[in-house]
């Protein structure tokens, strides 16, 4: 009976140790205070650049949003996956409703570790898998704009996620295998500043990765096939392959600047679907911003399409 004993509290001991240590490793991580110094006081104008660089109007503002409107950030478009449906939340300036009483700190920690303010973690539909490639400035500046935006009222609807993706918790583990800061892309040591910032836009605030490289089981991206293209979220349909090897690889430069300034392609056709919003943000951009994604885009190496031959 005492070995029994023994044995059972020896079990008991390494449940609390495992259960310990998993709460130690799923536990948000907050940026560092090198982190909050670098985010400076903020330049409103050069953070509007980063809000169309990041796409943030794709999601928050209302659909069908343009001009002005665009800058409402009430939220509620919905993100259809195979872990259920996240809900765009409302970004405007509303101290309640929205993020105006969040800080930059606030800020920082959710696009780059996503944290929220009260220390939960944010689901991989705010694409933070991609934002914490940022440069702690331009979040600062990005800040600064979003100060400039007005206040909307009313909250978005609730996320529509089941047990067991609704314990937040558990989000940890996920980021200890997803979230990574380093470039996906090694660049030659020569490589030009055009081609570098390209690499800075498309893998950071652009999140090109999010919608146009397959996901493994866990919905990380499978960085192997980086832009290859994959199944749309919502499990029908696809994103193309947007390699050197992929549908727009006969592409030139001067085509794919064209086609994010205009949405035209070479053979003159439109621009569609979600893209269409994606092609919105791009024309905002500065026109050496444009050049430089599309040198990237020949610059990587070309990959076999992401997604299965019958799609």
């Amino acid at each position: 009976m005492r070995t029994t004993a023994k044995l059972g509290w020896a079990a008991v001991g390494l449940v609390a140790v495992a259960a310990g240590a998993g709460w130690f490793l799923t536990a948000p991580q907050r940026v560092s205070s090198d982190v909050v110094a670098a985010l400076g006081p903020g330049d409103a104008q050069a953070g509007r650049r980063i809000f169309f660089a990041g796409g943030c109007a794709s999601c928050h503002a209302a659909p069908g949003s343009e001009g002005e409107a665009l800058l409402e950030l009430p939220g509620g478009v919905r993100l259809v996956s195979a872990f259920g449906t996240f809900v765009a939340p409302n970004i405007s300036q509303h101290p309640t409703d929205g993020i105006g009483n969040w800080s930059s700190e606030d800020l920082a920690n959710a696009m780059l570790n996503g944290v929220a303010p009260d220390g939960s973690h944010l689901y991989p539909a705010f694409p933070y898998p991609s934002y914490t490639r940022m440069a702690p400035s331009d979040i600062g500046d990005l800040y600064a704009f979003l100060k400039t935006t007005p206040q909307v009222a009313g909250g978005a609807a609730p996320n529509e996620v089941g047990f067991p993706f609704s314990v937040r918790r558990g989000l940890g583990l996920w980021k200890a295998v997803n979230l990574d800061s380093e470039p996906v892309v090694a660049l030659a040591p020569d490589a030009s500043e055009q081609v570098q910032l390209g690499r800075y836009l498309v893998e950071g605030p652009g999140h090109c990765g999010e919608c146009h490289t397959p996901r493994d089981a866990t919905g990380g991206l499978e960085r192997s096939q980086w832009l290859a293209g994959g199944i749309a979220a919502e499990g029908e349909g696809i994103i193309p392959n947007i390699t050197p090897d992929g549908s727009i690889g006969d592409w030139s430069q001067a085509d794919l600047v064209t086609y994010f300034e205009t949405g035209f392609t070479p053979d003159f056709d439109v621009v569609g679907g979600p893209m269409a919003e994606v092609q919105k943000n791009l024309a905002q951009l500065r026109p050496e911003d444009r050049e430089a994604i599309a040198a990237y885009l020949k610059a990587i190496p070309g990959k076999p399409n992401g997604y299965p031959a019958s799609n």
